[in-house]
């Protein structure tokens, strides 16, 4: 499945990326003597790395007694890909990817942010101020993202069928300048590809927004272990989460600052990252918790889960109980024994 962040970042960010693995790479080394290598993979945009980068920055690896093995990845599917062949032991999947735990294929540790960039969008003149008005109109997808995502639910809100629209698939860039030139009638795309066709467009309508789902449905982002993982070395997996949910309330805290200390994790210019928590809900492990304690989280997964059902991804999606180490998660806030 395509990830847009891999789109945004891909070509802008190539000499970061293989400068960053590099240099995380040999940190590990230099005290694998002394700790327990963990080798972990991420995606080079700010959702994707932020918590290891703060976790490189602040410590937290070593004072848990880890070194973490840091590999960079272009999505998700590949980090899945090399969990089930040992050559991971933790990843970062975005949530056009959370099919594949829903699959069986892995299991979450922690929930990261909380997408909130995805939008469903019409141009003026459409009539198309809600997710209704739809109905027999062109509207510009890019198959297997969180666009698509969007546009699922929102269609599902309205009580219509992907039958009752024109579906005209498209690459990101692509659906910039169809929606610009007036080729479509709207499009389900994400910021801030969104600020690119307000420049052109700049009195769209916003008809669906991630945020109008929230709290019973979101787009979170999370990170991943292998599915037999836990059972074979939970102090491992403990430890890690536990490095996890401290990063995040660093972030929760600090979110200007962690976009800096994120963009010099990655060897970029500070201004590239810059605004990056616009787009997302930062919630504190605490309140991730009781999330997760209420049923909340699972809700969300589950949800997810009859989406990606909807859109062919999956036949028969488990329970999210069945991958969503919530008890863990809580575990790794508390003392260790």
């Amino acid at each position: 499945m395509k990830r847009r962040t891999a789109l945004l970042w891909a070509t802008t960010t190539a000499l970061g990326l293989v400068t960053s693995a590099t240099g995380c790479s040999s940190t590990a080394s230099s005290s694998a003597g002394r700790t327990t290598p963990v080798t972990f993979g991420y995606i080079a945009d700010y959702s994707g790395s932020a918590a290891l980068a703060v976790a490189a920055k602040q410590g937290l690896w070593q004072k848990a007694g880890l070194s973490p093995q840091l590999r960079v990845f272009t999505n998700g599917p590949l980090q899945v890909q090399a969990l089930g062949a040992g050559d991971l032991d933790f990843g970062y999947l975005g949530p056009g990817a959370l099919w594949l735990p829903a699959s069986g294929k892995a299991k979450i540790v922690a929930v990261n942010m909380l997408g909130q960039a995805d939008r469903v969008i019409a141009r003026p003149g459409t009539g198309i101020t809600k997710p209704a008005e739809l109905k027999g109109k062109k509207v510009a997808v890019a198959e297997g993202t969180s666009g698509d995502m969007i546009l699922n639910l929102a269609l599902g809100q309205a009580g219509l069928k992907p039958s009752d629209i024109t579906r005209v698939t498209m690459d990101p860039s692509t659906i910039v300048t169809a929606f610009a030139s007036g080729q479509v009638d709207a499009a389900a795309i994400w910021y801030p590809l969104i600020d690119t066709i307000k420049k052109r467009v700049p009195d769209l309508t916003e008809v669906s927004r991630t945020e109008d789902y929230y709290p019973k449905l979101t787009f979170p982002n999370v990170f991943v272990t292998q599915p037999d993982l836990p059972g074979k070395n939970p102090t491992l997996v403990r430890k890690v989460t536990s490095v996890l949910r401290q990063a995040n309330d660093w972030i929760s805290a600090h979110p200007e600052e962690s976009e800096k200390v994120t963009a010099d994790f990655l060897k970029l210019p500070a201004d590239q990252l810059a605004g990056s928590t616009r787009y997302v809900k930062l919630l504190s492990s605490k309140q991730l918790t009781d999330l997760s304690a209420n049923g909340t989280v699972d809700g969300w997964f589950n949800g997810l889960a009859d989406v990606f059902t909807s859109m062919g991804k999956l036949k028969s999606p488990s329970d999210a109980k069945e991958y969503y180490l919530g008890d863990v998660y809580k575990a790794a806030g508390s003392p260790q024994p």
